[in-house]
């Protein structure tokens, strides 16, 4: 048949044109030999298994809903035939290389399993399905492991593709009952990579948009600008055709192909001829745009297509491959060596130590946090500072006096109760303890949870670190943290040791050399004569409170009238308020130099002392487990080898075509 050069889509790739509708020629009439070194390079990617390592390879991959077709497009484009049957044929991930051969005799072979089982084109089907009975189990159940099957044969397009269990929304046989749930997940792994190119096959005979392979796709690919349709069974039903992929309902950006089926025992090469008279004679088919319908035109689409995504993705490639490689050399470099004596196991604890204690030098003495920049929790002296704040103010607000107490009724019962035979005017020394005491008592709790939050705190700091600097040694991580664990226990009994000694010599006795008491004292005794004032009503008043500095306002109306030893009472008040002041700032201060005191000790040199007697034993052969390898370890260090090698080499594979593709494109 003829056709004007106007109804030839030309299509160029890399300079070099050629036509998509060609008589005499194969399905692809002159693929370029600039592409295949590409293709050639994604494949071998492909088969090195770079996308186990979060590297995308750019992917056509064919969908559709049961029985639209799928096998039959394939078929077409490779020329063999494939699995049939009732339900799932396809039920593991169909890896298909075609490569045009110039050798009569075509060569094909299956990959699976990391082996190579050649095969004929009379044996294909048979050699697919034992393939996925061994991959994917006898029955209808599909799995995730791909075959790879190469087809090089003279006159088929340079493709790969892979084709995916068809979508079945009931379980038929002996097929799972979530066989939709799993077929979908696989198709969505495959589709939403934007390095995926979606071939979806529709039959003529639905709508599309109610066909659940579009759907899938619109999920990933909005727009559809990586979206090719082929529309199947167009002779069965060629109506409303035409309308249906120019009105585009379900935006397929990438455009459609229609296509006839092969029937029965038609040859490929009568498919074609059949195919071809039917678009050009039938009523309502004919009036499709020849850029539009045809296996040769969907082969050269999906020719072209696959090149520019290629070309596209190429550069990006090589990134992601450098830098994965690269980041899996630091990770490996960070890995501890292997240790073949006690020597070198003793130079590298020693580091260990060092490590560590500088570490918690910076963090828990100088203050500094640049190893855990990000890492509130590790800024140790604001979250100290911040702890010792909290502990001075519970200490405050339970050791004032509430204002729902009555002012100086404590005082008055207990100057009462303190009476003895003697001078009058004499504050007896008695009632003051006795107030002290209670004051004390009120607030004793407070300096043991402190100690409590505190030692618990640093405990998570001294194991933080010893993590980060022995988490490649597991065998030592114990030991050390035990040793952490054991010595921080001992720390938080000596402060409790420490405070229940500073609570008992606080209720023991009364003391301090400090000028501020009597300056305060006096500054609230200048409050008596108001308030002697106040509650005998002189000069007449209507409010019974004053205010006084340091206390608030205090409601005196109880005392009204005046009562025996109110100045006694007030004047002790005034002496405990004074006091209780100098009490509170002491356990603040004593306790914060302690803490001080206690942690540096811990960091200069018993946690040191601690771990290496922990580590190395009563024997003193510790050091021996650190020259095993923990399995942990061991495994980390054979994924990055493995993986270090599985770069380099598809490195090596890209070598060259990253600036051939570059050249060319110019």
């Amino acid at each position: 048949m003829n056709h004007s050069e106007d109804e030839k889509e030309q299509v160029t790739l890399f300079g070099v044109r050629f036509s998509s509708l060609d008589d005499h020629a194969p399905i692809v009439s002159s693929y370029i030999d600039r592409i295949r070194p590409l293709l050639d390079a994604i494949d071998k990617l492909r088969l090195l298994k770079v996308m186990h390592e979060g590297i995308q390879l750019p992917t056509i991959v064919v969908v559709g809903d049961q029985s639209s077709g799928k096998s039959s497009v394939i078929e077409s484009l490779a020329g063999i035939s494939l699995p049939r049957g009732q339900g799932i044929c396809t039920r593991v991930p169909l890896i298909i290389r075609l490569q045009n051969h110039p050798d009569p005799q075509p060569q094909i072979f299956l990959q699976f399993n990391g082996k190579t089982v050649p095969t004929d084109e009379g044996q294909i089907s048979d050699a697919i399905s034992k393939a996925t009975e061994e991959v994917a189990g006898k029955g209808k159940g599909i799995s995730n492991t791909p075959l790879t099957l190469v087809v090089k044969k003279k006159g088929v397009p340079d493709l790969t593709m892979v084709d995916l269990p068809g979508i079945t929304r009931v379980a038929i046989l002996d097929q799972p009952e979530d066989i939709y749930e799993q077929v979908s997940q696989m198709i969505m792994e495959f589709i939403s990579p934007q390095e995926s190119i979606i071939l979806n096959v529709l039959s003529a005979g639905v709508d599309f948009t109610t066909c659940e392979s579009i759907r899938m796709s619109q999920r990933v690919d909005k727009t559809g600008e990586r979206t090719l349709a082929v529309v199947t069974k167009a002779d069965k039903s060629p109506e409303g055709l035409l309308e249906k992929v120019t009105a585009d309902d379900v935006n397929i950006g990438l455009g459609y192909v229609c296509v006839r089926n092969r029937i029965g025992d038609e040859s490929y090469e009568e498919a074609r001829d059949e195919e071809t008279r039917l678009f050009e004679s039938h009523h309502l088919l004919s009036k499709i745009s020849k850029s539009m319908v045809g296996i040769p035109v969907l082969a050269q689409k999906l020719v072209q297509i696959q090149a520019t995504i290629i070309v596209k993705c190429l550069p990006e490639i090589v990134r992601k491959i450098s830098d994965k490689l690269s980041s899996n050399m630091d990770d490996l470099n960070k890995l501890p060596q292997v240790m073949t004596s006690i020597s070198e196991a003793m130079t590298t604890f020693m580091n260990i130590l060092g490590l560590v204690k500088e570490s918690l030098r910076k963090l828990l003495l100088r203050g500094e946090f640049d190893e855990y920049p990000d890492e509130m929790e590790m800024h140790c002296n604001a979250r100290i500072t911040e702890m010792i704040n909290k502990y001075f103010s519970d200490l405050q607000s339970n050791g004032s006096d509430h204002l729902t107490n009555k002012f100086l009724v404590d005082e008055i019962k207990v100057l009462e109760e303190a009476k003895s035979i003697g001078l009058p005017n004499f504050l007896p020394k008695t009632a003051f303890h006795t107030l002290l005491r209670r004051k004390v008592k009120d607030v004793s709790l407070f300096p043991f949870d402190f100690v409590e939050n505190v030692w618990n705190y640093i405990e998570r700091i001294v194991v933080s670190v010893l993590m980060m600097h022995s988490d490649n040694y597991p065998q030592l991580l114990s030991s050390t943290k035990r040793a952490a664990k054991n010595l921080i226990a001992k720390k938080k009994q000596q402060s409790v040791n420490w405070v229940n000694d500073i609570v008992e010599m606080e209720m023991l006795t009364d003391y301090t050399c400090n000028p501020e008491y009597t300056t305060s004292w006096r500054k609230l005794m200048s409050y008596e004569s108001e308030f002697i004032n106040i509650v005998n009503n002189q000069p007449p008043r209507v409010t019974w409170k004053i205010n006084i500095e340091g206390l608030g306002i205090i409601d005196v109306d109880h005392l009204r009238g005046g009562k025996a030893l109110l100045r006694e009472a007030f004047d002790v008040k005034m002496r405990i308020t004074a006091y209780w002041n100098i009490v509170l700032r002491r356990m603040v201060d004593c306790m914060a130099l302690h803490l001080v005191y206690s942690v540096e000790k811990l960091v200069n040199g018993e946690i040191e002392k601690e771990i290496i007697n922990e580590v190395m034993g009563q024997q003193g052969n510790g050091l021996e487990r650190m020259l095993e390898e923990s399995p942990s370890v061991a495994d980390k260090r054979k994924k990055l080898k493995n993986s270090i090698e599985l770069l380099k080499e598809a490195k090596d594979v890209l070598g060259n075509i990253f600036d051939r593709v570059v050249t060319n494109s110019d």
